[in-house]
């Protein structure tokens, strides 16, 4: 499987990442050495059958498959993520996503990550969309 050279930018001159979150976010990521990028849409919770659960952490937990799922038909992995998106419905499921990001995707170089809470997504029962940009 194809891999980048990925380095962490996190500088003196912004804001120190704390460390329970260095694994799973990096104010900057820098993809070296690649000749492929892949960027992947918003994924929901969505089942490969069409099934949604209701829950915050099944979503979450499915739509990070659907965005393995799609880096592996690109020959591609979880360490190719150069910078990830999250949107989420309710603030109060940011602490269940940064769990699930850490038991999931965490790494030593972790990709540039930005977290959004909207007011809505496509549909009223979508909790969390990930988007994601990967370099091989």
């Amino acid at each position: 499987m194809p891999n980048i050279a990925l380095q962490s930018h996190n500088p003196a001159t912004v804001w120190p990442v704390p460390p329970e979150f260095r694994a799973i976010y990096s104010h900057a990521a820098e993809a070296r050495g690649f000749e492929r990028m892949l960027f992947i849409s918003g994924q929901f919770g969505v089942a490969p059958d069409g099934s949604l659960a209701a829950e915050f952490e099944p979503q979450c937990m499915q739509a990070m498959a659907n965005v393995e799922a799609l880096l592996a038909a690109a020959g591609m992995g979880r360490r190719n993520i150069v910078k990830l998106t999250y949107l989420v419905t309710r603030s109060s499921d940011l602490p269940a996503l940064g769990k699930l990001r850490r038991e999931r995707w965490a790494s030593s170089e972790a990709p540039a990550v930005t977290a959004i809470v909207v007011a809505g997504l496509a549909r009223p029962d979508y909790l969390i969309e990930i988007e994601a940009v990967a370099a091989a």
